[in-house]
């Protein structure tokens, strides 16, 4: 069967084309690929019988999608029902496979994906704008463009609310704040401490003492009217009293105004500072609730923020072993100990979680590897869960709070498969949608206590299987037949 038809899918819409005259065997000639380029000898092979533009953008990111996925969609089946007469010997040329699949299975319509249909759509996708009368010139190239972003995006399928590269911006920015914060708030300390030295001694926190460093400037000029605006600051009337009378017999070296003026200034932006990483912290909490709220309910916002972040991505972090995530932080020590065969880490960023301190000495290595385990569940259940909420995360650190109690009572806890079924029961009793069938609820496997009994009973049925020994008389008779044996032999 001959091709008689070629359908061309571009970014505006279905088009199907007649084909007059083809050259199959001499396709590969010098001569036949150059009429390709040639629109008026390529006119002659083929012409345009049909063209259905697309409805809007929407359609047509719908179409394409499926044309991308070899699916033949109702529009591109009415069109060609509608187009290609229906008859044995009629054949569409089609660049996909799949698609070629798809509608023949739909249409009953017998497809081709050979080089010749290949060829003859590479010479309507040249010509397409000339050989089409409903298009313009320029008009599939703003399709074309406006379609293949279209496309990207929603093959990306990107999520603005539950974005993990916001959280890894956020904590890298919160750490770096807090070491240049720690800085400043020294050198602010230091500077101003020439002018006012026991100042230090009364205020310890590094925010309050630089507000205090802009509205104090010169210690000459407090006194005691001065007492309602310092404790604005220090949010205590004694210490504003103690700061005054500090004043009045300071050791502090006298200083002038332009050096007051940069103190000042200084001061100014270690406060805006220290204001934003407040802000820039309930930004990490609010958007720690959205994207990781289990693993947030779980092991802290700031751990699991750092966790995600060395990850890589929330998606990352979900595909690592629990034995992965329990050292994630601690390479460097790790490959020191594999390479001086010394004690491996036993925990990485997780140390900082409140689990790890609470725990003893001896129960820190093991409470590191149950925390972990409980991380991993928390991350892969944030990450595959359409629409994620911190039951499961609670119900996990309660998990670990039993765990910690176990370690120190004895009290037995509650195991992982019954903690589950309890979330999924309280999650369908609220009416709340969370993938119940995509969570594994399986209890590990049994304790090593279980395990070496059935290893003892394995080798004891082993023993039992092997035959039963001899007695010495057994061989002793054994013996006295070969030496009557080797006797006649001789």
């Amino acid at each position: 069967m001959s091709l008689t038809h070629v359908l061309y899918e571009s970014a505006s819409g279905y088009g199907l084309f007649e084909v007059v005259q083809a050259e199959k065997i001499g396709a590969k000639l010098n001569e036949v690929q150059a009429t390709i380029t040639d629109l008026a000898k390529f006119g002659k092979f083929i012409k345009a019988k049909s063209f259905v533009p697309f409805k809007n953008a929407a359609d047509a990111l719908e179409n394409i999608n499926d044309v991308s996925e070899g699916v033949c969609s109702e529009s591109l089946k009415e069109f060609l029902q509608l187009n290609v007469p229906k008859g044995s010997k009629d054949v569409l040329g089609v660049s996909d496979r799949n698609l070629a699949g798809a509608i023949k299975s739909e249409t009953n319509i017998q497809c081709s994906t050979e080089e010749l249909a290949q060829e003859l759509i590479r010479g309507i996708r040249l010509h397409a704008e000339k050989m089409i009368a409903q298009l313009k010139t320029g008009d599939l190239a703003k399709a074309q463009l406006g379609l293949g972003h279209a496309y990207s995006r929603a093959k990306v399928k990107f999520n603005v609310n539950r974005s993990d590269n916001m959280i890894i911006q956020a904590i890298s920015l919160l750490d770096q704040l807090d070491k240049d914060l720690n800085t400043f708030s020294m050198r602010v300390r230091e500077w101003y401490g020439w002018h006012f030295p026991e100042l230090a001694k009364i205020v310890s926190d590094h925010y309050k003492y630089a507000r205090l460093a802009k509205a104090i400037k010169n210690k000459g000029t407090i006194g005691g009217d001065s007492i309602a605006m310092l404790t604005e600051i220090t949010e205590d009337d004694a210490v504003s009293q103690q700061i005054v009378d500090a004043a009045r017999a300071s050791m502090g070296t006298d200083i002038s105004e332009i050096d007051l003026m940069n103190i000042e200034t200084f001061a100014s932006r270690v406060i805006s500072l220290t204001e934003y990483r407040k802000s820039l912290y309930d930004y990490l909490l609010s958007k720690m609730s959205v994207v990781a709220p289990n693993l947030a309910a779980l092991i802290g916002d700031v751990v699991g923020a750092r966790l995600i972040a060395h990850a890589g991505s929330l998606t990352n972090l979900s595909k690592y072993p629990a034995s992965t995530v329990q050292i994630l932080g601690a390479e460097k020590a790790l490959f020191r100990a594999l390479k001086t065969r010394g004690k491996t880490p036993k925990y990485g960023l997780i140390y900082n979680s409140s689990f790890i301190g609470r725990a003893g000495t001896k129960n820190k290595g093991r409470i590191s590897r149950f925390l972990a385990n409980k991380a991993t569940i928390a991350s892969r259940i944030d990450c595959f869960t359409e629409s994620p909420n911190n039951r499961f995360g609670e119900a996990l650190r309660q998990q670990v709070e039993d765990r910690l109690n176990f370690y120190e009572t004895g009290a037995q806890p509650t195991k992982n498969s019954e903690t589950m079924e309890k979330v999924l029961k309280a999650l369908a009793d609220t009416g709340i949608d969370d993938d119940e069938e995509d969570i594994d609820v399986e209890d590990k496997p049994k304790s090593k206590k279980r395990s070496s009994r059935g290893a003892e009973e394995e080798s004891s049925s082993k023993k039992d299987k092997k035959k039963p020994k001899k007695d010495k008389s057994e061989k002793k008779d054994k013996s006295e037949k070969k030496e009557k044996k080797d006797k006649k032999k001789k």
